[in-house]
């Protein structure tokens, strides 16, 4: 009897083992590229090829920062861009922290009633489709002023492998073809049948852009101010006003991108730094982070009913206050102290229960909530010398406004539909906008895009960020949690499912054939209630994660064409 009692303990023990092994070895085939020095990871391979080629030059990662940004405007124009803007966060090896806020504007000659037709009543054509849909352009004033400060090179030398990239053409993906045929009647609508994109564009053909080759040729030259005050600025002014915009000149010339003090904040002995308003990411994402620390995750178990009810709680809780309080900091006034004090947010937590769902038109009055749209694009970098940039970037709507500047070569932002064209009507993606976010002359609008940096031990630690306009911040907080409390990699923390709830509506929106009918019904049980229609892909992450050796993961989404490059 002992002997198979032994037999039987060492059958368990080997069991173990081998189950161990197993899923140690499933783990690692979930890993991404792996690299010693140095990673890109963007939404396309040739932008993070052309930025991993920048920094073997003896480039930083500012400089791969603007021949990134500048390759996706190239080889990704569904939301990399010339003619919008974003928001960078970024890391010095010696642990300096900063970002940049180079969000679009509202045009001198905007006004609070613009978009809205002789009898009060809001027109989304105008907001949406239209050249009064765009703001003024913050993106490459963005990248020349981070590159000018921090970076090693010239421009001229970082824009000349994205200049020929233009001029050689890069190969449509499948992905790519299918949006180009979506694009086609829209953009010809819009800008005339002799238009550029007034083509057929096939999965596997060449598609060179010459024009757009030759504005970067300019502003290679002659910098920033090409764009600005030079022969592209205006271009670009004469164009919108003979399509019925109000971008001038002088809109143009005044544009200035915006150092920003980042929202840094503790998280379970971990430092996340994430970008501050106008963008509401980095302070939804630390009252978020905040709410669910006293709870013990890793317990609840990944995507447990209960692991989904705490984060749901948290996220309708600071999607209100999201709503309500951020706007753009030059022109309204921000209680950031108040909204991340912990009493605070623990004191919104205690109307929350296990059993049973919180509504939430009992957290709040429900009558406020910004959105903008999924269509935005999003890149990592960590260069040889332990610096680390976190890049959101959009032209808010897929390809903006659908208006295409043949004479430049890249369409224009409609950022403009981010505002709120009159409180209480809801923009293109049917939520409603609050008096917080109106319009006024060389406002920046609302925007939930939230690049982060994670530091542990005070070291680097993950670099990440994603698309997805309001999804944005929960799929970037549950990228973390799946690493921090669940240990996985980043490909497989970045590969998870993923839902989100954001107030109002008041629903849970899970990714599509990604969570058992169980969890489903379960949580109904509860009083939640589930979107049953399709939800859309929630977020298209690309991080990077700094192994214990040292060495680098890159999470590139499998979502997309995204693509992670190091060496």
């Amino acid at each position: 009897m002992k002997k198979l009692n032994t037999s039987l303990l060492f059958l368990a023990a080997w069991l173990l083992l081998f189950s161990c092994a197993e899923k140690a070895q499933q783990r690692e085939i979930q890993r991404g590229l792996i690299a010693e020095k140095a990673m890109v990871v963007s939404a396309r391979e040739e932008a993070s090829k052309i930025g991993i080629e920048i920094i073997q030059k003896g480039g930083n990662a500012f400089d791969a920062m603007m021949a990134t940004e500048m390759a996706l405007a190239v080889t990704y124009p569904f939301a990399g861009n010339l003619g919008g803007g974003g928001f960078m966060v970024y890391r010095m090896a010696d642990g300096t922290v900063g970002s940049i806020d180079y969000r679009e504007k509202a045009p001198l000659a905007a006004h609070k009633d613009m978009f809205l037709d002789e009898n009060g009543e809001f027109v989304p054509q105008l907001s949406q489709q239209s050249a009064l849909a765009s703001g003024v352009p913050g993106t490459i004033a963005g990248i020349f002023e981070a590159q000018e400060k921090f970076g090693k090179l010239t421009p001229a030398e970082i824009l000349q492998p994205v200049i020929q990239l233009a001029q050689k053409g890069f190969v449509v993906t499948e992905n790519q073809a299918q949006r180009f045929q979506r694009l086609r009647q829209v953009a010809t609508e819009v800008n005339g049948p002799e238009t550029f994109f007034n083509r057929e564009i096939n999965a596997g053909d060449t598609l060179k852009i010459p024009v757009l080759a030759a504005t970067l040729e300019r502003i290679a030259k002659n910098g920033r101010d090409e764009f600005y005050k030079g022969e592209t600025a205006k271009i670009l002014a004469k164009h919108m006003q003979e399509k019925g915009g109000i971008i001038t000149e002088e809109d143009l010339a005044s544009y200035q991108a915006a150092w920003r003090d980042p929202i840094v904040f503790p998280y379970r002995g971990y430092k996340v730094i994430s970008m501050a308003p106008p963008s509401s990411g980095g302070m939804t994402l630390a009252q978020i982070m905040k709410m669910i620390e006293p709870f013990e995750l890793s317990k609840l178990g990944h995507h447990s009913p209960e692991y989904i009810q705490v984060l749901v709680e948290a996220e309708r809780r600071a999607y209100a206050d999201r709503n309500f309080y951020l706007g753009d900091p030059d022109f309204i006034e921000i209680p950031v102290d108040q909204l991340l004090d912990e009493a605070y947010l623990k004191s919104r937590m205690e109307s929350f229960s296990m059993e049973k769902a919180t509504l939430s038109s009992d957290i709040s009055e429900g009558k406020i909530v910004f959105s903008e749209s999924m269509e935005t694009t999003h890149y990592s970098i960590v260069d040889a010398d332990g610096n680390a940039v976190s890049v959101t970037t959009t032209l808010n709507g897929g390809y903006g406004s659908k208006l295409y500047i043949d004479e430049l070569g890249f369409f224009m932002n409609n950022e403009m539909d981010d505002f709120s064209a009159k409180p209480g009507i809801p923009n293109m993606f049917g939520l409603i906008g609050a008096e917080a976010n109106s319009i006024a002359p060389g406002k920046r609008m609302l925007s939930s895009m939230t690049p982060t940096i994670v530091e542990k031990d005070g070291k680097l630690w993950m670099v990440v960020g994603t698309p997805g306009g309001s999804t944005i911040i929960t799929s970037v907080l549950q990228t973390i949690l799946n690493v921090i409390e669940f240990d996985m990699g980043m490909q497989e923390a970045v590969n998870a499912p993923r839902f989100h709830h954001q107030w109002l509506p008041d629903l849970i929106n899970f990714e599509p054939d990604s969570f058992d009918t169980t969890l489903i019904q379960t949580l109904k049980s509860r009083g939640y209630l589930i979107n049953e229609g399709n939800s859309p892909v929630i977020g298209k992450v690309d991080a990077i994660l700094v192994l214990p050796d040292g060495k680098l993961e890159g999470g590139a989404d499998r979502r997309g064409d995204d693509k992670a490059v190091g060496f």
